[in-house]
């Protein structure tokens, strides 16, 4: 008898705004384009993407595509996602990590 199996979706996590927002802020922190157009998509997924579409203005097929693995959204396009999810982005200095100075043993 073989085990019955169902198909893992992140978006199932992303349960709660928090979860949502920390996800993606986590995804920008990274600087990787294509994390982050994945986690815009796991979570329009997770809000509901004919949604998410329409309050950005976008079709649906398309939104699927720009956010789809192969996808390379505009600039535009990720802001007006954004908007939908009702987030904003924001600049912040990245931390400098300082060399520990060695003390020399004479």
């Amino acid at each position: 008898m073989m085990a019955k199996t169902t198909r893992f979706d992140a978006a199932d996590y992303l349960d709660s705004e928090e979860r949502q927002v920390a996800y993606i802020t986590a995804a920008l922190e990274t600087g990787d384009a294509d994390f982050v157009r994945d986690a815009l998509g796991l979570v329009a997924r997770a809000r509901g993407m004919g949604e998410i579409a329409k309050n950005a203005g976008l079709n649906r097929e398309s939104l699927y595509k720009a956010l789809g693995e192969s996808g390379h959204p505009e600039f535009s396009t990720v802001m007006r996602v954004l908007g939908a999810l009702g987030l904003t982005l924001s600049a912040r200095p990245v931390p400098v990590v300082r060399a520990s100075k060695k003390r020399r043993v004479a």
